[in-house]
């Protein structure tokens, strides 16, 4: 079966970022975005909350197939790239990504900050509480639920005159 798709303008996520402004009552020391969805929307965060401490994950989960037909699901992430703890000790860390399908990034990340002794707060442009491994746990923030597979504008395929190459 095919999942539904759903392609943003840039205009689109402006309005997705506006959406979520508002929900933050807390001031972050800083915000850690998850590369590679989390880029430009925590950039974009980053602009409007005036968030200067700027760090970078990027997990890696095994592409292993289980049972041939499905990825392994319960895989151990792997930090390809994680700030040192001496920068997250003590610190509101705000964690940046796109979409929170299963979960298991953010929640890797969100551990792992807690394990450094921050305090982590999730954020997501789009939820899919479809797809969520994690129960009840949702993002602290995010500015709309979806089931669909959201492509982004970032995400498409342009020539040098800006058209798009791949239809999805």
């Amino acid at each position: 079966m095919q999942r539904r798709r759903e392609a943003l303008t840039w205009h689109d996520v402006e309005l997705l970022i506006d959406h979520l402004l508002p929900q933050f009552e807390l001031t972050f020391d800083g915000m850690i975005m998850i590369s590679r969805g989390g880029i430009i929307p925590g950039g974009m965060l980053a602009e409007a909350m005036d968030i200067q401490k700027l760090l970078i994950a990027s997990v890696d989960f095994p592409s292993e197939l289980e049972d041939m037909e499905r990825p392994r699901l319960l895989a151990w992430p792997n930090f390809l790239m994680f700030p040192e703890d001496d920068l997250l000790n003590g610190e509101r860390i705000l964690i940046v990504d796109d979409v929170w399908g299963s979960g298991r990034t953010i929640t890797s990340v969100k551990n792992r900050v807690s394990a450094a002794g921050g305090f982590p707060y999730t954020c997501v442009v789009h939820f899919n509480p479809y797809r969520n491994l994690f129960g009840t746990n949702r993002p602290d923030y995010f500015a709309a639920i979806t089931d669909a597979f959201i492509i982004y504008p970032w995400e498409m395929d342009r020539d040098a005159k800006g058209s798009i190459l791949r239809d999805f």
